[in-house]
């Protein structure tokens, strides 16, 4: 190589070396914002981890220490207090707040609950449906029959969580009002449903006869 080429080679070197430095002074500021984002994303995600892990661990104590209270009553007052920070553990708490008012007898505090929760939007659906059964059995001896089969209705929709059990209160509708037959109908479409479980079987079962019907062999 000539000392001409050898010069021109150095020359360049400086110029690419130059522009280089350049380029770091005008961006390098760039790759050290990405740096302190992805270092404060790391850690604000485990900040984020151990916030639900410490909220988790609080609400179970809340409840444990709720539900450890001697007296129905107590538990139901406890319960009433603890302030949940999601839709799905407000409506946890509605549903032990309702069971526990309804063991202390207090079925007005105990209906307000699960009114509260069927109205809350926010609420998983799930929760509310579950809500609405258990007004319906609450309520039997006060709501009106056409008030009660609206809901169970509702609830006995094709995909519905609680579909087989609002079945067979509607079942029970049907004895209430006379219609044996149609009590029986539902009740064996009941039993050869995939999803039935085996409790809900045996109790269609045994309904179907106590009513005079007969289950085919399968």
């Amino acid at each position: 190589m000539s000392e001409t080429d050898s010069f021109i080679e150095e020359v360049s070197e400086e110029v690419r070396r130059d522009k280089l430095f350049a380029l770091m002074r005008k961006y390098g500021w760039v790759g050290i914002l990405a740096v302190f984002l992805l270092v404060g994303g790391a850690a604000f995600n485990e900040w984020r981890k151990a916030s639900e892990r410490s909220a988790a661990q609080d609400l179970g104590d809340h409840l444990l220490f709720a539900l450890e209270q001697p007296e129905a009553a107590d538990r139901s007052q406890a319960l009433s207090e603890i302030k949940g920070e999601t839709s799905e553990t407000r409506a946890l708490i509605a549903l032990l707040a309702s069971a526990e008012a309804q063991s202390s007898g207090d079925l007005t505090a105990a209906a307000a609950a699960l009114n509260g929760l069927i109205s809350d939007t926010a609420a998983p659906k799930s929760f509310r449906d579950l809500a609405t059964l258990k007004l319906v059995l609450l309520q039997a001896a006060e709501m009106p029959i056409e008030a009660r089969r609206e809901s169970l209705t509702s609830l006995a929709s094709p995909g519905a969580p609680f579909r087989l059990l609002a079945e067979e209160q509607l079942a029970m509708l049907d004895v209430e009002e006379g219609n044996k037959d149609a009590a029986i109908s539902r009740l064996k479409d009941i039993i050869g449903d995939v999803e039935v479980t085996a409790g809900l079987r045996n109790r269609a079962s045994q309904l179907i006869v106590v009513l005079g019907g007969k289950i085919e062999a399968s």
